[in-house]
């Protein structure tokens, strides 16, 4: 086990461990420590406690020190000199007709780098653009593409629900969703409905994932075949997941009745449906490249 300390440079951003080297730091404090983009000011937002060993990315970075007044006043004027710079960026970019969209920048809080991060649709050759932003700030320049994911968790903004994003919010990191996460929660294929605001698979179907597996495991799909507690067969036209009840269409002679039943009260006879109703060509194909961006998204963060 080893002694460490959680630390944020970004709300909702990842959190980094080091070695409290002693010192007395508590939760909400904010340090100064080594990384490797250079000296950098977070947030401790997991006071002194132990991990085992592999879970620590060796060797330990030390913490400098916890930050004093004169680091805070340093940190804000730094967030002032971003705004600038951006200012600046923007009218370089327009200056060397380049196709991409700045979406933040941030400088490391010795000032020794000044990183760009922005957005484009491919590949952007702006070797001229950081020559030109060297020589304006006189350190070094790192211009970093991000997806769109990345961009909606950097500007931030309000779901769906009604609330604010949850990459912006509280989310650490992206855990790949996937089109049968929906299936399986019996939620519409409609692209529309189940994109978020970056226009990929909302995060939040990956929250009750496991439970809705678990509770799909018995459950007859739309178009089974069931046999009632009376010995009648019926057809299965709707289910509720979580409460475990099937609406089915019992055909008898000339007569149709719709009857619920709980689960546990039917037998399958004959599966031949799906979890969904098939889907208009426009929205089955809206699916498929929603589907097909999910998997770009994915290999792309295995890239970097």
């Amino acid at each position: 086990m080893v002694k460490v300390i959680g630390v944020r440079f970004r709300k909702a951003g990842k959190i980094y461990y080091f070695d409290p080297d002693g010192l007395d730091i508590q939760e909400n404090e904010h340090v100064i420590v080594e990384t490797a983009r250079g000296v950098e000011y977070g947030k401790v937002v997991k006071g002194i406690m132990e991990v085992a060993d592999e879970e620590v990315v060796h060797p330990l970075k030390k913490v400098m020190r916890v930050a004093t007044e004169e680091d805070h006043a340093k940190e804000s004027i730094n967030k002032q000199e971003e705004k600038e710079a951006a200012k600046i960026c923007l009218e370089k970019i327009r200056k060397h007709k380049l196709e991409m969209k700045l979406i933040d920048c941030e400088y490391t809080f010795d000032k020794n780098k000044l990183l760009f991060y922005f957005t484009a649709d491919g590949r952007v050759d702006f070797r001229e653009l950081v020559k030109d932003l060297a020589s304006v700030f006189k350190t070094r320049i790192e211009l970093r593409q991000i997806g769109v994911r990345d961009e909606t968790k950097m500007m931030g903004s309000i779901g769906i629900c009604g609330r604010p994003l949850c990459c912006f919010s509280h989310l650490s990191d992206f855990h790949p969703v996937s089109i049968k996460m929906a299936k399986e929660q019996n939620l519409s294929l409609n692209p529309t409905k189940i994109s978020g605001v970056c226009g990929r698979l909302m995060c939040c179907l990956k929250y009750e994932e496991e439970t809705y597996i678990e509770l799909n495991k018995k459950l007859p799909n739309i178009g089974d075949i069931v046999i009632t507690p009376s010995g009648v067969e019926a057809e299965v036209k709707h289910v509720n997941i979580i409460r475990q009840l099937v609406k089915t269409v019992i055909r008898v002679d000339n007569n149709v009745d719709i009857v619920e039943f709980k689960l546990d009260e039917l037998k399958i006879k004959k599966k031949r449906g799906n979890k969904n109703d098939r889907l208009p060509k426009e929205e089955y194909l809206e699916l498929k490249k929603l589907e097909k961006l999910e998997e770009r998204e994915s290999d792309k963060k295995l890239e970097d």
